[in-house]
C-alpha cells in the first residue's frame, strides 16, 4: 500500500472494525469516504452531474459507470465466452 490509512482501511475487511458510524441512522463504515458518500443518502445530495443528461449522482464512481451507457463502454467481459 503506498499510503498508510489504505493499509489500516484494508485491515478493517479482516478485523470487521467499522469506526466511522452514521449520526442519522445505525449504519457503519470502514472508511470515512464511505460514510460521507452514505451520509448523502440522507441529505439527497448529488454532487456528480452528467454532461450528457439531468442525472446526477452520490459518488464520481457511480456517475463514472452511469456515462458507460451514453458511451457504450462495456469494460468487464466474461472469460468463458467473451460476452462483455
Amino acid at each position: 500500500f503506498r499510503q498508510k490509512y489504505r493499509l489500516v482501511c484494508h485491515q478493517r475487511i479482516h478485523t470487521g472494525e467499522r469506526p466511522f458510524s452514521c449520526t442519522q441512522c445505525p449504519n457503519a463504515f470502514k472508511s470515512n469516504k464511505a460514510l460521507t458518500i452514505h451520509q448523502r443518502v440522507h441529505t439527497r445530495e448529488r454532487p456528480f452531474s452528467c454532461t450528457q443528461c439531468p442525472k446526477a449522482f452520490k459518488s464520481n464512481k457511480a456517475l463514472t459507470n452511469h456515462q458507460r451507457a451514453h458511451t457504450g463502454e462495456k469494460p468487464y467481459k466474461c472469460a468463458e465466452c467473451g460476452k462483455a
